[in-house]
């Protein structure tokens, strides 16, 4: 394999273009000359080339661009000199390239510096496996006369031949010359139909991509022996630039360079720096005047902009830019988006029937009477004084707009609406997946991840250096043994950190408590249960964000360490991890407050102490349900604001700001540097990487869990969640299509295991629901009152019921208040509430039979809720078929005209075969009409009726 006879690199002192050519094909039609410069005679080069959008030629173009950095020494210089001049007149091979240290210092001066061997190793490599690309067909251009001073570029295009080559290996489905028409809706529907899109067409995005469809071409997977089948009129467009620079990342993936025993794909060389960044180039310029329509500006205007918030997403443009699974999660953003609607509306009239109800709410009403002068106990040991009920009477008023009858309702829709919800994306995935040729689609096995590669290689090595016979090496889980025990001592660290925090928290909201109730004014001491509430739910905001961004780095480590096969699988495992992190870091201050907030306090005379000093908190005397909705209201809103969008738009902007403020200095030496347009390849670099789209999955799934984990609690969460996704969705677009470098397209038929995640947190809603309804808020304590021990059928004194009384001569020596005629009169019997036994009665202050009817109505409650609401979610799941029966139509029409399609083809070469048969057999006919005889014409030769010429 030659390698070095296939470059050909200009002088120093010109362009600094290297031009890397192939060995041309004959059907490609270029130059077949081993060795070509591409001068170019153009007054404006970069104009030809559109700004490095196509090679120097302006013919061909760039489907993928590798980065790297190199070193501008006179040694280098001078080398590269040598090594052009001596591969100009000398075939020869791999073996015979001058490796690092070796034949390089013989060429060398005594007075010219030593080569920077590291770099040498680096160049060398390129070198091959740029090599092993141009055998693989593809066609290379360096660029190093770039504004950006020691990074190199070189640009790949894929020529057709590959192209089609790849295509077929890929099964990639492309559209046939067969045409057929789409089966429309009849009556009633159509009709529906068409008046809904007159009423939706001013929200609709101006993109050709987004009309409705009457006709489809078919598809079938490309084949070169059947490529009479496709349209292929225009060559250039048949494969569009997502396409292309799938096909080309394909190849880099498994071409490889076999330098120093180890062979190193594009992942592997990315990880060792040989090269600095691999991505395809975004289709042009989005802003500016004189911009050439593009989909990128395309995408800019009609998706990318706050000021279309109002329109649907143009979701077969971003597939067709972006690639399949981008696109798939944008259009899965959307229905969930679009299905919070329903959800808050419901939410928002819950809301209201509360404020309307508040003021017909007897046991709120009690609470508020001053008539009734209920006396509590104190709420902390000896700071704390006797207080009335009444005190307590706007947190009682604010309990009822979120516990009410109302939000049992919300509760069960909720549950089935998150049922319906999976229900139609499934079906929506399946629209997609039709539209978008995916039905037959099944991924296969990825290419093995470098770190696994490089973790065999040395298992394989070890094994060699002890003289032993093996076959092909793989990781054992004796080998990632290690990894998973540090995984699993590294999840239960963090989770038990997650809970130390928390319980860091609880110490602070009872010591402050305490604190706060020793102040001398009044104002003070009244306003002390919101301060604390306040105060810690703020301290837990900012611990959750913290932690959320140590966590996702800890969680990527852990699955690093463990060394994962493909892709895939990493994603996954990561995944996983950082979503059982997460969940944990975001939910355990919420599921604190939910079910053990006033749980252990005991009763006056015998507290539960933390570190023998600190008394456990108590609920409000309307309950836990108010806090819980300020404790996930702010969590939700502040997590939502500061951490999905504030950080969302102030890294990249912080990012972006520095990076130009280094290219600024670097290029302030430069004024004519500085002056010169930026290639398209250069203007790409100095994006933001693309990440993946965990992150950007990872909060969406957060914040469903708080849309239903505890919408009991805050049936204006689903509200909420509406307004942060119609700015989430705009400014992930602008992210995509602004600030990130363009992602290798990759095709993905569903949204993976993220669906299976949030099949998990919708069951689990049902279940943490009921127990929010049953344990946290009231009603439950309220239908025993009223069914049970109620005298006129009312809610009249249910208050007094929930009550225990407490003779303050029984408080343990040293917690009776120290002001105990604080309310101006002497106090004996206070009140707490729980259900125990009176003072006066023999089993004083024991847990009472009405404690057990609650508990029992309570516990019956989450049976019955859960079993109702889960069967009713699967009958919702079974009803609604997951495949919409005109797609279903339509995929099995597609199977019908392929088939004839092939039938036809068939039958074409039966006929030709048959016509060609009949003609021979005429031909034969004609031939023994006549004797065999031997005639002599008149030169003199003989012949015979037999000896005429065949024709086929």
């Amino acid at each position: 394999m030659r390698v070095n006879k296939k470059y050909s690199c200009l002088p120093a002192e010109e362009k600094g273009i290297h031009i890397i050519n192939i060995r041309a094909i004959e059907d490609i039609g270029y130059d077949q000359h081993e060795s070509t410069l591409l001068n170019s005679l153009s007054k404006n080069p970069d104009a030809d080339c559109k700004y490095g959008l196509y090679f120097r030629d302006g013919k061909r173009k760039v489907d993928y661009i590798l980065v790297y950095h190199y070193k501008k020494s006179s040694s280098a210089k001078t080398l590269s000199r040598k090594v052009h001049h001596n591969d100009s007149g000398v075939q020869s091979t791999k073996k015979d390239q001058p490796l690092p240290g070796k034949g390089v210092q013989l060429e060398m001066g005594e007075g010219e510096p030593q080569v920077d061997y590291h770099e040498d190793d680096k160049r060398f490599r390129r070198e091959e496996y740029e090599g092993n690309l141009v055998e693989a067909g593809l066609e290379l251009e360096r660029d190093e006369d770039t504004k950006i001073h020691g990074i190199g570029f070189v640009k790949i295009h894929a020529p057709w031949n590959v192209l089609c080559r790849e295509a077929e290996f890929l099964k990639l489905k492309m559209p046939t010359k067969k045409m057929y028409q789409i089966n429309q809706t009849h009556g009633l529907l159509k009709k529906i139909n068409s008046v809904a899109q007159k009423i939706t067409e001013p929200i609709q995005p101006k993109v050709a991509e987004h009309k409705l469809q009457t006709v489809k071409r078919l598809s079938y997977p490309f084949s070169r022996e059947k490529q009479h089948l496709f349209d292929l009129s225009d060559r250039d467009s048949f494969f569009d630039s997502k396409t292309r620079s799938t096909i080309v990342y394909e190849i880099l993936k498994r071409t490889t360079c076999t330098k120093a025993k180890y062979s190193m794909g594009i992942t592997s060389l990315l990880a060792n720096g040989v090269y600095s960044a691999a991505y395809p180039l975004h289709d042009g310029d989005y802003e500016g005047e004189n911009v050439e329509p593009n989909d990128r500006k395309l995408l800019c205007e009609e998706w990318a902009s706050y000021g279309v918030f109002y329109k649907y997403q143009p979701i077969d443009l971003v597939r067709k830019y972006f690639g399949e699974k981008i696109g798939l999660y944008f259009a899965w953003l959307g229905v969930y988006t679009q299905m919070l609607i329903p959800a808050s509306v419901v939410g928002i009239i819950v809301f209201l029937y509360g404020c309307a109800t508040v003021d017909e709410n007897i046991p709120s009403m009690e609470m508020c009477d001053e008539r009734n002068n209920i006396t509590m106990c104190p709420l902390c040991d000896r700071t704390c004084s006797y207080w009335k009920m009444s005190s307590a009477c706007a947190t009682a008023r604010a309990s009822h707009l979120f516990d009410n009858p109302a939000t049992v309702f919300f509760s069960v829709f909720m549950a089935l609406w998150a049922a319906t919800f999976m229900e139609h994306w499934k079906r929506k995935q399946m629209r997609l997946n039709y539209r978008w040729d995916l039905t037959g689609f099944e991924e296969e096995e990825d290419h093995p991840r470098a770190e696994y590669e490089a973790k065999v290689l040395k298992k394989s090595l070890r094994k060699e250096h002890k003289h032993k016979e093996t076959d092909k090496e793989k990781l054992t889980w004796k080998d990632r043994f290690p990894a998973y025990l540090t995984n699993f001592v590294g999840i239960i660290f963090m989770v038990g950190l997650t809970f130390a925090i928390v319980f860091g928290v609880i110490i602070y909201r009872i010591s402050t408590a305490a604190a706060l109730a020793i102040s001398s004014t009044p104002s003070g001491r009244s306003s002390v249960r919101v301060t604390v509430t306040a105060t810690a739910v703020i301290i837990n905001l900012v611990v959750i964000i913290i932690l959320d961004e140590v966590y996702g780095c800890i969680a990527r480590w852990l699955t690093q360490i463990e060394v994962p096969k493909t892709d895939k699988s990493f994603e996954e495992r990561l995944i996983f991890k950082a979503f059982l992190l997460k969940f944990v870091n975001a939910y355990t201050p919420i599921f604190y407050v939910a079910f053990f907030k006033g749980r252990f306090v005991g009763r006056p005379g015998d507290y539960v102490y933390i570190f023998h000093s600190f008394r456990m908190e108590e609920c409000a005397p309307g309950g836990c349900l108010m806090e819980l909705c300020i404790q996930l209201s702010i969590i939700m809103l502040g997590k939502q604001l500061i951490q999905n969008n504030l950080f969302e738009i102030g890294i990249p902007k912080m990012k972006k700001f520095i990076r130009y403020l280094k290219l600024k200095r670097r290029h302030s030496l430069d004024h004519e540097e500085h002056v010169k347009r930026k290639q398209r390849y250069e203007v790409d670099y100095n994006l933001e990487p693309f990440a993946g789209l965990t992150p950007e999955y990872m909060e969406m799934i957060i914040q469903f869990g708080f849309v239903t984990l505890f919408v009991a609690s805050f049936p204006l969460a689903p509200l909420f969640a509406l307004l942060n996704n119609i700015i989430e969705i705009r400014l992930d677009a602008k992210k995509f299509v602004t600030e990130l470098r363009r992602p290798v397209a990759v095709r993905a038929k569903d949204i993976g295991i993220w669906y299976n995640i949030l099949r998990g947190i919708g069951k689990l809603a049902v279940i943490i629901n009921a127990f929010v309804i049953s344990f946290t808020s009231d009603f439950i304590p309220r239908l025993v009152y009223l069914y049970m021990y109620s005298e006129n059928g009312t809610m009249h004194g249910f208050v007094n019921h929930t009550l225990s009384s407490f003779n303050v001569s029984d408080f343990q020596a040293g917690t009776a208040p120290n002001d105990p005629l604080d309310l101006g009169y002497e106090v004996q019997i206070c009140r707490y509430k729980d259900y125990r036994e009176p003072p006066w009665s023999e089993n004083k202050y024991d847990i009472s039979k009405d404690f057990w009817a609650v508990l029992a109505a309570r516990l019956a409650f989450v049976i019955v809720f859960q079993n109702l609401v889960m069967f009713m979610s699967d009958f919702v799941d079974w009803i609604i078929p997951d495949i919409p029966k005109d797609i279903s139509q339509q995929i099995h029409k597609e199977k019908v005209l392929m088939v004839e399609v092939f039938m036809r083809e068939e039958q074409g070469k039966l006929q030709m075969l048959e016509t060609w048969k009949d003609k021979e057999k005429k031909k034969g006919e004609n031939c023994n009409n006549h004797s065999p005889r031997l005639t002599r014409s008149r030169s003199g030769s003989l012949s015979s009726c037999h000896s005429y010429p065949l024709e086929v």
